[in-house]
């Protein structure tokens, strides 16, 4: 690499090569994905004191969409009913379907908002709509609400992901087109797509552990070196260098063999418990933001069937996961929100399945923030509208965000356009959370 042609200090003489030896092959990838974050600036973080409050988000995507009649909001003595018969819970008044057993013992923990009208019933616009509380512009692409949940609640100091998203499923893989857009790439989700633990994490075996931190050290004192007297966009390379260095020693986090036989049996067997458990881990560590798919709910036919399997296993996992939060003392701070791209029609078609359906459908949250114990809004008789308070995507995602403490009328400036969270019009569902 030759010299700087406007300076001639020494270290413009180093050869690229030289000076990028101390990142390994793990340090070189995830370096793509912190490299940015000066793009946006760290001045426009809502409050510090926020990032130090530990709020985290699990999101549990029902890739497909889950159908509301099958678990929320069930509809007894109906035409379009389905087999399946409401139960009580441990609030009075309140049923659900007995696909959810485990559930129904812990609806004073949840809110579910029975009136979600949303209006989009295509898989990609439903998701993306849900994902962003609004649809992206033609020369925009919105942050998704999960890049906005890192940004502003992630450290800057630290060593984890600020926001992984976990699928495995080929079916509706990315629904929502996750993306942190102009907020800049450290914000961009980890995905996990193919196996559970992240690729390109571990040193190369011929670098020792003493090799690999030498090679870090020398690594700041040279960015230090270069960055003294410059621009304040270089400022970022150190934070980079060092995340790469952070991230890479988290490589435990994904590994549930650390957990107990009996955490492991709780959350059960399948592919979606032991990724929810490792959501666990994950926020526990100070994750902001988790997102875990579970496809496929898209039940154009035999919806019953579909439903019989999926939910049971949705009940358990959901169910473990606010117990293991309590008796951590993490379930007052972290967040978990349950939903898809839209539900199922209280129509049964032809093939005895349930089509997608925007119009009347439900949302769940629990955790931080959150009312218990109550239920939002109400749909007609028949399930086909909104009797009473109906909710769209930018009320549920401003809900979201004010749970954990983020004013969902704050800013965002892209250039100088300023860009509220949600759009003008929308609010957070305010009977849904603490007062």
């Amino acid at each position: 690499m030759n010299a700087h042609p406007n300076c001639s200090t020494a270290e413009h003489h180093l050869s690229r090569r030289s000076f990028l030896n101390g990142v390994s092959t793990a340090g070189a990838a995830l370096l793509g994905s912190v490299g940015s974050v000066h793009l946006f600036g760290e001045k426009n973080t809502l409050n510090e004191a926020l990032k130090k409050s530990g709020k985290r988000v699990i999101l549990l995507w029902q890739a497909g969409g889950a159908s509301q009649l099958e678990t929320w909001n069930p509809l007894p003595g109906t035409a379009n009913s389905g087999p399946f018969a409401p139960i009580s819970t441990d609030v009075p008044g309140t049923h659900i379907s007995e696909l959810m057993p485990e559930m129904a013992k812990r609806m004073k923990d949840v809110c579910a908002i029975r009136s979600m009208k949303t209006g989009d019933g295509g898989h990609g616009g439903g998701a993306n709509l849900m994902m962003r509380g609004r649809k992206d512009e033609p020369n925009l692409n919105y942050p998704d609400i999960g890049a906005i949940l890192a940004r502003e609640l992630a450290r800057k100091d630290s060593k984890v992901p600020d926001y992984v998203a976990l699928y495995t499923a080929t079916e509706g893989r990315n629904g929502g087109n996750l993306t942190s857009s102009f907020l800049g790439a450290r914000y961009t989700p980890m995905k996990l797509e193919k196996e559970m633990v992240p690729p390109n994490m571990s040193r190369q075996e011929n670098i020792s552990e003493q090799d690999h931190h030498a090679r870090a050290s020398l690594q700041a004192l040279l960015n230090e070196r270069f960055i003294d007297g410059r621009s304040t966009t270089t400022h970022s390379l150190p934070a980079a260098y060092a995340r790469v260095h952070g991230l890479m020693s988290s490589q435990d986090l994904f590994d549930i063999s650390h957990e107990s036989a009996r955490e492991r049996e709780r959350y059960g067997p399948t592919l979606f418990g032991e990724q929810v458990l490792m959501a666990r881990r994950l926020v526990e560590a100070g994750v902001p933001f988790v997102r875990v798919a579970r496809a496929w709910w898209d039940s154009h036919g035999q919806n019953f069937e579909t439903h019989q399997e999926l939910v049971p296993e949705f009940d358990r996992v959901l169910s473990a996961l606010i117990d293991d939060l309590k008796e951590r003392g993490l379930f007052d701070d972290v967040l978990i929100v349950a939903m898809g791209e839209f539900g199922r029609t209280p129509r049964i078609n032809g093939s005895l399945g349930r089509d997608h359906f925007a119009n009347a459908w439900s949302t769940m949250l629990a955790g931080c923030g959150i009312n218990g114990g109550y239920v939002h809004g109400k749909t007609t008789e028949d399930c086909q509208d909104v009797a009473e308070d109906p909710s769209n995507a930018g009320d549920f995602v401003a809900t979201i965000l004010k749970a954990v403490g983020i004013d969902p009328h704050h800013e965002y400036h892209h250039g100088a356009r300023p860009i509220p969270l949600v759009n003008p019009g929308h609010k957070a569902i305010d009977a849904c959370l603490k007062a």
